[in-house]
């Protein structure tokens, strides 16, 4: 009897638990793996790779003039945001970053590195493997040249070159002279200017104005601009002017040394067409950031910035209450389609 009855308790617990509901069953395996799997994803997720700068920070040398103090901003931006980089920016010049570079690897980075101007301290640095450019600063080489108004541009399809100007000048403001708004007299690329007229022929074809200042050069060209005159000028990049005024420049021919080199002189007997002679303009990185940190070099040397983009940075920065910090800020949120290709794939 207490066998029998044994028996029959067992049968009813067994029935009772297969009657239960099977979606019930279902319910707490499915929790059951889910807490397992919820545990091996946790274990299995990855650390976030360190950023490629270690514990490096990365110091930008921000320079005297506008364009190069945008630039480290930008830079310094941008590695901190994709990167992860820790970034400094310290205050520089030429000659003290170009050595310091050169002799002790700091600053790490220079922007906008007019190397041929401290040539015997750049070369040094060069030649001590210290120091070396990731890129141009900019996309162009050529920094002077002749403008036109991008009206007179636009309606004179001909005059594209400088050595269209004999071609088109006479067809333009009633048969008189052109006006020509050189620089400064005492500026040495007044002296090439009046050579270079002789170059391409145009002595009888212009007027040839050399402002007392920066300031009177300016205003002529702000003025001439304004009115849509016939114009020819000369100025050079970066330059907020180009910026916040529609010119247009002229192809100035290939560059001829032998020719350029009697075009600065003040008596050049036989003047021939040159472009101004080139500058070097690099990103300069100090020799370390190659070694150490090659994608930190990798993002410096896909930098290279377009100078229409620049001058337009610095007209902005003329504009009332602007600031170095709210460019540079500017320009990283409106203009991903630049830099977007300096970061490459690096994300944060």
């Amino acid at each position: 009897m207490r066998i029998a009855g044994r028996t029959r308790i067992v049968a009813l617990l067994v029935m009772a638990l297969s009657s239960a509901p099977a979606s019930a069953q279902f319910t707490v395996l499915d929790q059951a793996q889910d807490a397992i799997g919820q545990t091996s994803v946790a274990q299995a997720a990855p650390e976030a790779p360190p950023p490629p700068c270690g514990n490096q920070t990365i110091s930008i040398a921000s320079m005297s003039w506008p364009a190069a103090q945008v630039l480290a901003e930008i830079h310094a931006r941008l590695l901190a945001a994709h990167y992860g980089c820790a970034v400094r920016v310290t205050p520089g010049d030429l000659v003290s970053t170009g050595s310091s570079m050169g002799s002790s690897g700091q600053p790490a980075v220079a922007p906008e590195m007019w190397a041929t101007r401290i040539a015997e301290i750049w070369n040094r640095g060069i030649a001590a493997q210290n120091l070396r450019p990731a890129a141009p600063t900019y996309v162009e080489t050529a920094f002077e040249g002749w403008f036109i108004p991008g009206t007179l541009a636009q309606t004179q399809p001909a005059l594209r070159q400088a050595a269209d100007l004999a071609a088109v000048l006479p067809t333009l403001n009633g048969g008189r002279r052109v006006r020509f708004i050189s620089c400064p007299p005492d500026w040495a690329c007044a002296l090439i200017n009046r050579n270079l007229i002789a170059a391409h022929g145009l002595s009888d074809l212009v007027e040839l104005i050399e402002p007392a200042n920066r300031f009177e050069m300016d205003t002529l060209i702000a003025e001439a601009a304004g009115r849509n005159q016939p114009v020819l000028l000369y100025y050079w990049q970066p330059n907020a002017v180009l910026g916040q005024l529609d010119l247009f420049a002229l192809d100035m021919g290939p560059y001829d040394g032998a020719a350029a080199k009697c075009l600065a002189q003040l008596v050049c007997a036989a003047p021939q067409p040159s472009a101004f002679p080139p500058e070097t303009v690099v990103v300069a990185l100090s020799e370390w950031v190659f070694g150490d940190i090659p994608a930190i070099a990798g993002y410096f040397q896909r930098s290279s910035l377009p100078l229409a983009e620049m001058n337009m940075l610095l007209a902005q920065l003329n504009e009332p209450g602007a600031t170095v910090a709210g460019i540079a800020d500017r320009f990283v949120a409106e203009r991903e389609e630049i830099w977007r290709a300096w970061v490459g794939s690096a994300t944060r």
